[in-house]
C-alpha cells in the first residue's frame, strides 16, 4: 500500500510549530517557558493542558492526553494518521508524496485509482451536459432556474442521462472497472452481482475536498424524470461514504468559496447545492452547504479554519428550528471568543435562491447582517418553555442550561453566556457556577510540579537508562556526545535496547527534533513509556547541565558494561581457560573497577 515516507514527516516535524497548530484552534497563554489552555478534551476551570514548544509536545495533566502536532489533530479533529499529516502539510505549504510498496506494486491501487476514475465521471458529466441528445432537457431547467453558463462552469455542473449503464460503459465494462466505480460510489450492485448506474437523469454537483479533487457528487433529479420503481426518486442524491467521501467532513462549495475570494470573513451554510450556486451567481461567493447531514463538530472545526463567522441559513418553519436547535448544540463544544455563530431564518416558503432573487443582493445581505448572534437564539431556545416570572421556571430553566454549558470550553464566551443566564435565573454568577458544576470532574491537583522531575509524581530514584532517556528527549542533540552505542550490546539492563536505537537514530538523524522521534514510534508499543519519559522538565534548563547528566547515565552503563565483562573473565579465569591478552584485560578491569569504587567512595579525587 502507499504509505508517507519517514523523511517527509521528519520534515514536517521540523517545519511545523505545535504552539501555533493548537493555539489556532486553541488560545493558548505564555506560562514560563511552555504554553497552556483549559483542556480541549475535558471539562475544567483550572488550566492543565500544557505545550511545550522546545519539545513540540502538549500534555493534559487533568485527563492525561499528550502527543505532537499530528497527535493533537487526530484526537481534535478525529482525523486519520495520513489526513492529519495532510492538514499539517497544506498549512505548512508542503505536497505530501507517497511511496509504493512491494504490496501496493502487486495489487490494485485504491485511493489514487478512485481520484482518476471520478475526474473521468467528472468530465463526462459535463461533456455530457453540452453534447448529449438529453442533454436540452437539463439545459432548460437550469436556465429556467437562472443560472449562467458561466457559473455552471465555475461549479462543473453536469449530467447524468437517462439510462443503466452510460457511465460504465463509456469507462469501461470489464470486472476490475466496475468493482472500482462501485467502490467510489457511482455504480449500484444487486444482489445477482448486475452493476448499474447510481446517477440517472440527474443535474449532476461534483463535489470537491480541499485540493479542488472530485471526491464525490450529488444529483439532482429534473422535474420530467421518468424513473421506474415502487416509489418516487429521491429529489436529491448524493454519492454513499466510499474511501475518498465523508458526509460528516466534508461541505459543498468550501473550495469554490476559497477559489473566488481570498479572504473570507464570513461562510453561510444552506441547505441544498442549488442554494450555494444561485448565491455565488448573485456575487455571495462564501455560501456552503452540508451534504445530507446536520452539521456537525468537524464541519465546524473546518468552517472556523476558513472564516471566523458562520452563519446558518435555514426555513422559518418548525423544521428549520429544530435543525437550527441541532446545529447549536453540535457547535457548543467549538465556540469561544474569536470565532462568531449565528442563525438565519428565512420567510416561510422562501429558500435562499428565491429570496435573494426577490430581493436582491444587498438586502439579502442585510439580512444576513441582522440574524440573531449565537447568545441570543441560545437564550432564546431555553426560555421559549420557561417562565422566568416563576421560581418554577427559573430552576426549569438552569436544569436546561446545565448539558449544554457542560458541553462548553471554559473561557470568556462560556463566562459571558453564564453572567446571562444568573441574571436570567436571578442567581449570583459565582452561585450559579456552583450548582452547575455539581458532580463535574474536577482537574486533579499536585500537577504544578515544574521541577526536575516527571510532573505531577513524586520523585523517586532513576535508573540510568530513564535519566538518559529523558534528557535525550529534552535535548535530542546530546546523542552526538553519547559515542558509540554499540558498546553497550549485550548488557542486561532493563530499556536499553530502547535507549541504544534512540541514540542510533539522533545520531544518523541529527536534525530531528522531540516530536519527529517520538512519531517514528507511534505505533510501537514502546510509544508509551517514550511519551511519559518527554513529560520531563529540568529545574533549570542548562545546557551544560544536561549534558553533565546525560553523560554522567551513560558513565554508569558503562560501569555497569564493565563488572560485567568483568564478572565473566573473573568466571573463567577460575576455571583456568583465560588467553594471555584476556588475563591483562582482567587485570586492566580490576584496575579500572576497583578506582572507580575509591573515587565514587571520597577515597581519592580525580
Amino acid at each position: 500500500m502507499a504509505r508517507i515516507p519517514q523523511s517527509f514527516i521528519d520534515e514536517l516535524m521540523n517545519r511545523v510549530d505545535i504552539v501555533e497548530v493548537i493555539d489556532a484552534r486553541v488560545p493558548l497563554k505564555k506560562a514560563g517557558r511552555e504554553y497552556s489552555a483549559c483542556c480541549p478534551f475535558h471539562n475544567e476551570k483550572t488550566p492543565s493542558f500544557y505545550v511545550s514548544p522546545a519539545k513540540q509536545f502538549y500534555h493534559c495533566f487533568g485527563c492525561g492526553a499528550h502527543g505532537t502536532a499530528v497527535g493533537f489533530l487526530m484526537e481534535y479533529e478525529h482525523l486519520s494518521f495520513p489526513e492529519a499529516v495532510e492538514e499539517l502539510a497544506r498549512e505548512a505549504g508542503l505536497e505530501v508524496p507517497r511511496e509504493v510498496t512491494e504490496s501496493r506494486r502487486q495489487g490494485p491501487k485504491v485511493e489514487p485509482d478512485l481520484y482518476d476514475l471520478l475526474a473521468k465521471a467528472d468530465r463526462l458529466y459535463r461533456g455530457w451536459l453540452r453534447t448529449h441528445p438529453a442533454a436540452p432537457r437539463a439545459v432548460n431547467y437550469l436556465k429556467q432556474r437562472g443560472l449562467s453558463g458561466e457559473i455552471a462552469a465555475e461549479f462543473g455542473l453536469g449530467f447524468a442521462p437517462p439510462g443503466w449503464d452510460n457511465l460504465v460503459e463509456a469507462l469501461g465494462n470489464d470486472p476490475q472497472t466496475r468493482d472500482r466505480l462501485v467502490t467510489a460510489g457511482m455504480l449500484i450492485r444487486k444482489d445477482d452481482g448486475h452493476a448499474y448506474d447510481r446517477f440517472r437523469d440527474r443535474i449532476m454537483f461534483p463535489i470537491r475536498d480541499r485540493r479542488g479533487r472530485t471526491i464525490a457528487f450529488g444529483g439532482r433529479i429534473l422535474p420530467d424524470a421518468q424513473e421506474t420503481g415502487d416509489k418516487a426518486p429521491a429529489k436529491y442524491l448524493n454519492s454513499p461514504e466510499t474511501p475518498l467521501f465523508h458526509k460528516g467532513r466534508e461541505l459543498y462549495g468550501l473550495y469554490e468559496a476559497r477559489q473566488a475570494l481570498r479572504d473570507i470573513p464570513r461562510l453561510l451554510v444552506v441547505e441544498g447545492y442549488m442554494d450555494v450556486v444561485s448565491l455565488a451567481q448573485f456575487g455571495v461567493h462564501y455560501a456552503v452547504a452540508t451534504l445530507g447531514t446536520a452539521t456537525t463538530a468537524e464541519h465546524l472545526h473546518r468552517l472556523f479554519r476558513v472564516a471566523p463567522e458562520v452563519v446558518f441559513c435555514f426555513d422559518g418553519d418548525r423544521a428549520g428550528r429544530e435543525a437550527a436547535v441541532r446545529a447549536m448544540e453540535n457547535a457548543l463544544p467549538v465556540m469561544r471568543e474569536g470565532r462568531q455563530i449565528r442563525f438565519m431564518f428565512l420567510p416561510e416558503g422562501e429558500d435562499p435562491d428565491t429570496r435573494i432573487r426577490a430581493i436582491g443582493r444587498e438586502a439579502f445581505e442585510a439580512e444576513i447582517g441582522d440574524s440573531l448572534t449565537f447568545s441570543e437564539f441560545f437564550f432564546q431556545h431555553l426560555t421559549e418553555a420557561a417562565d422566568t416570572g416563576t421560581i418554577d421556571g427559573r430552576a426549569q430553566l438552569v436544569e436546561r442550561a446545565r448539558p449544554l454549558l457542560s458541553r462548553m470550553a471554559p473561557g470568556v464566551f462560556r463566562h459571558l453566556l453564564l453572567q446571562q443566564l444568573a441574571r436570567l435565573a436571578r442567581l449570583e454568577v459565582a452561585e450559579l457556577e456552583r450548582l452547575l458544576a455539581t458532580g463535574e470532574k474536577q482537574p486533579p491537583s499536585g500537577q504544578a510540579g515544574r521541577g526536575g522531575r516527571l510532573r505531577g509524581q513524586a520523585q523517586t530514584p532513576l535508573s540510568p537508562v530513564r535519566v538518559a532517556l529523558m534528557r535525550l528527549l529534552h535535548s535530542p542533540k546530546l546523542a552526538a556526545a553519547a559515542g558509540d552505542p554499540s558498546r553497550f550490546a549485550g548488557l542486561d539492563v532493563p530499556g536499553l535496547d530502547l535507549l541504544r536505537e534512540v541514540i542510533e537514530i539522533l545520531q544518523e538523524n541529527p536534525h530531528l527534533n522531540t516530536s519527529a522521534l517520538l512519531e517514528r514510534w507511534r505505533d510501537h508499543p514502546h510509544v508509551r513509556h517514550l511519551e511519559k519519559l518527554a513529560l520531563w522538565e529540568p529545574a533549570v534548563d542548562d545546557e551544560a547541565g544536561l549534558k553533565a547528566e546525560f553523560l554522567g547515565a551513560l558513565a554508569r552503563l558503562d560501569q555497569k558494561r564493565l563488572q560485567q565483562r568483568y564478572e565473566w573473565l573473573l568466571a573463567r579465569s577460575e576455571q583456568g581457560s583465560l588467553s594471555a591478552g584476556e588475563k591483562q584485560e582482567l587485570k586492566d578491569l580490576f584496575a579500572t573497577l576497583n578506582r572507580d569504587k575509591r573515587l565514587n567512595s571520597g577515597e581519592i579525587s580525580e
